[in-house]
């Protein structure tokens, strides 16, 4: 868990403005069962703030950004998961090492990849992307709870 919420929220440039009001950040080895540690984390991260409305969404989401991380960011420093709820909003970003900016493409969907930022602007009400201050970036992606 963090210690101070804003510094991690500021850190990665994703809660601008708003008032944090929960933070879970989550180091995730440079590794592909990382994909399912960060599902695992997000699913009882909402459970626990009583967002379960959010759970199927978010964990589709998760997956496909820590993939993304892992298949594109190649070295071995850590990914961070890190999930901000700032109400009625819940922000889920992975950071890695990686300076690339990711690009979109347009989905074949008869292929095995190259959907997943296809996915997770479906999947989710707004994504994007912010450059970290001491390198690589933070691909984030916005949810609105129901109530």
């Amino acid at each position: 868990m963090v210690r101070d919420p804003i510094a991690a929220a500021d850190c990665l440039q994703i809660a601008r403005e708003v008032d944090v009001e929960s933070v879970m950040s989550c180091p995730l080895p440079f590794q592909a069962d990382s994909v399912k540690m960060a599902r695992d984390v997000t699913r009882s991260t909402l459970d626990d703030w009583g967002l379960t409305e959010l759970t199927d969404d978010a964990t589709l989401v998760v997956s496909e950004l820590v993939t993304n991380a892992v298949r594109y960011a190649r070295g071995n420093r850590e990914i961070t998961l890190l999930l901000v709820r700032a109400a009625p909003h819940v922000v889920l970003a992975v950071a890695d090492p990686s300076d690339e900016a990711p690009l979109p493409k347009k989905p074949d969907f008869c292929s095995e990849n190259g959907r997943g930022l296809y996915i997770v602007e479906t999947y989710s009400q707004r994504w994007g992307w912010d450059p970290l201050s001491g390198g690589g970036k933070a691909v984030w992606a916005l949810f609105s709870a129901d109530s």
